[in-house]
């Protein structure tokens, strides 16, 4: 049986852990339990290589300086979990495709935000879906995807459009033919109508104000409201509220209970939120 892992001991932190643990969580709401402070340090310890600096206390006069933004984006994307594939979770997918998009064919433009987006492949999957529903060519014209993330380096991934085959295996090989092209080196490149559909911006979910100029019909917030603490999670929560349309949607991860945490999201089943009208 697996046990977690012990947490640091408090003789032996590095100088500079606590206070660079402590800017994560205070700026960015990323949050690293007792339980999880070796792995930060070992994704920490990456930063420090790359740019040869010399101790964690280094790294963390190079942050509260902030002359160094290269290195602050290092830590952040170091920091964040970017695992994902296409096609995660497909239960709530499929009551996304076979319950939400239908009510929504009548309108004239349909906006869907993907607020974690990691490198793209849940805005992509919803484009996909949209596709699938709508047809091809009435999704493109009306249909638009935003992806943001704390992350520059998975943005880029993004706008890129490549993958590897590991965040293709749950994808079903009828949609690989249908919408990817293989691209060399054993990756598989989107296809041009579906990245014009997707945009990708660097987002804080943090942050006190989102700068949408128009809101949401759906939102996909799934597979990182747990690295949030209860107190983030209820505020991130809320700003998604604000931003999305009156009657629009909200899907997490089927493994976030989100209905615990006192907003203002009506649950429709696991995983599945709705603003009501």
């Amino acid at each position: 049986m697996t046990t977690a892992a012990p947490a640091l001991d408090d003789d032996f932190r590095p100088p500079g852990f606590d206070s660079i643990r402590a800017w994560l969580n205070e700026r960015y709401g990323i949050y690293y339990p007792p339980r999880k402070e070796d792995l930060l340090v070992h994704r920490l310890t990456r930063v420090l290589d790359r740019y040869s600096l010399s101790s964690l206390e280094d790294l963390a006069q190079c942050i509260e300086t902030a002359q160094r933004s290269d290195i602050i984006l290092a830590v952040l994307h170091a920091a964040s979990t970017n695992h994902t594939y296409f096609f995660r979770e497909p239960q709530v997918l499929d009551f996304f495709r076979d319950r939400i998009l239908p009510q929504l064919a009548a309108l004239p433009e349909l906006r869907i935000w993907s607020a974690a987006s990691s490198t793209g492949d849940e805005a992509y999957t919803a484009a996909i879906l949209a596709c699938e529903t709508f047809g091809r060519m009435e999704a493109a014209n009306r249909v638009r995807v935003l992806g943001t993330d704390i992350s520059e380096p998975v943005i880029a991934t993004a706008e890129a459009g490549l993958y590897s085959q590991t965040h293709l295996e749950q994808t079903p090989n009828w949609i690989i033919s249908k919408y990817f092209r293989p691209s060399g080196m054993g990756q598989s490149a989107i296809t041009n109508d579906i990245r014009r559909m997707c945009m990708f911006r660097r987002l804080n979910l943090k942050a006190p104000f989102y700068p949408f100029q128009k809101h949401f019909h759906i939102v996909f917030c799934r597979n990182v409201l747990y690295y949030f603490e209860k107190h983030d999670q209820s505020l991130v929560l809320e700003s998604i509220y604000d931003v999305t349309e009156a009657g629009g949607w909200l899907l997490t991860s089927v493994t976030e209970a989100v209905r615990d945490l006192g907003t203002r999201w009506t649950a429709v089943g696991g995983g599945i939120y709705r603003k009501l009208p």
